[in-house]
């Protein structure tokens, strides 16, 4: 009958040994309390406390932790945004006792002096500068913070506005401003190609003619140059050089009728054309040197008699 008492007094003992050690987790602060009355704080390792007197009465991470607050504000141009601060807090290692007595939901506390701070800052801003000076708000989150949360033994660390989301009507206006601006950017960039083309054409179509100018000019000189020799080469054969010019202007007109031909889709016409044209033609322009001689010496004979008369 004893035996049947004994078991369960040492078993009962043993839970009670056993309850008496714990663990605190590295990063991690335990408050004990002893008949309800706070007792002490133990940091990571092991550790005794006295079985059903005192107890653990919570642990409290003392790592880096992340609260993200969402707000929703208007600007100094009324225009309504949404901004995401996230807040990077950590309780102090001396302070266990204040965080852990002092404020039962830090979480909303923070959240309470981050909406303050916000809704006193964005509106004396407008939207651009909301974007441009979102460090600024930053900044004044972080001080109000710091100094209001440090009496309860959380440490601010850093606070960042990480994202800033106005109406979806503003958005959508702010990338049709920013499409048009770009549009009138590439208008102006088409434009001065354009006139650059246009430049450089008109260069290269006077740099053409007057290339083709010299080659026209250079091709009457050869061809001058060519009657030159053709006169002279009859003249050596008793031809004169009237009849010698009337004889190279015939093969010249030829040698045109001949080349008309060979152009199969040619719709030039040479009139007259008939087979006594090249007779009459060379006929006329005999004629027509003699005639320009007999003027030339009939001139050249009054000038000289009035040069006489002079005298």
């Amino acid at each position: 009958m004893d035996e049947f008492i004994l078991v369960p007094i040492i078993f009962f003992g043993l839970i009670v040994l056993i309850s008496a050690f714990f663990i605190v987790k590295q990063q991690t602060a335990a408050i004990i309390e002893r008949f309800g009355k706070f007792h002490s704080i133990r940091h990571s390792g092991l550790h005794i406390k006295i079985p059903l007197v005192d107890r653990i009465a919570g642990k409290l991470s003392l790592k880096i932790q992340q609260l993200d607050v969402i707000i929703e504000t208007k600007t100094l141009d009324d225009v309504f945004v949404r901004l995401k601060v996230s807040v990077q807090y950590k309780v102090i290692r001396d302070k266990v006792y204040e965080a852990f007595y002092k404020l039962d939901y830090p979480h909303d506390q923070i959240t309470s002096y981050v909406f303050d701070v916000v809704r006193a800052e964005v509106p004396k801003m407008k939207l651009d500068d909301v974007f441009v000076r979102k460090d600024d708000i930053a900044i004044a989150v972080k001080s109000e913070l710091n100094d209001a949360m440090m009496e309860y033994g959380y440490d601010i660390i850093k606070t960042l506005v990480t994202d800033i989301d106005p109406d979806a009507q503003v958005k959508e206006a702010m990338n049709r401003i920013n499409a048009s601006e770009r549009e009138k950017i590439a208008a102006q960039f088409e434009g001065d190609a354009q006139r650059i083309l246009i430049v450089e054409k008109a260069k290269a179509e006077a740099e053409s003619k007057r290339l083709q100018g010299q080659g026209i000019a250079d091709q009457r000189r050869e061809i001058a140059r060519g009657l030159e020799e053709s006169v002279e080469v009859l003249n050596n054969v008793g031809i004169n050089s009237q009849e010698a010019s009337a004889l190279i202007v015939v093969t010249q007109h030829y040698d045109t009728l001949q080349s008309i031909g060979e152009e199969t889709n040619s719709n030039l016409i040479l009139l007259p054309n008939s087979p006594q044209a090249g007779s009459n033609m060379l006929n006329d322009m005999v004629a027509s040197f003699a005639a320009s001689n007999q003027i030339g010496e009939a001139m050249k004979n009054a000038n000289n008699k009035k040069k006489g008369e002079d005298k």
